[in-house]
């Protein structure tokens, strides 16, 4: 199985996002570099929303992920409640 992942800016709001993202993907392994956050899941990472808000402690539209985001690899299903990076 391949991993998928995510890389983001270095920020406050995207240590909340790597935070929602571990919560809901137990498997999850973040690599913390000095200006990016990348984190890797085997074959299949959801990012809901609702975590997202919960770890943010306000609103959040997962289309506010472009503003952090560096790079994915993985194929794409976006919804207004998940972002899916995952490999058929």
């Amino acid at each position: 199985m391949y991993n998928v992942f995510i890389a983001l800016q270095a920020s406050d709001e995207s240590r909340a996002i790597v935070a929602a993202i571990v919560d809901d993907n137990p498997a999850a392994v973040v690599n913390e570099q000095p200006a990016m956050f990348k984190v890797d899941v085997p074959g299949r990472m959801v990012i809901k929303r609702d975590t997202v808000e919960e770890k943010m402690g306000r609103s959040f539209d997962l289309q506010e992920l472009q503003l952090h985001m560096i790079s994915i690899s993985g194929h794409v299903d976006e919804t207004e409640e998940q972002f899916t990076l995952f490999w058929n």
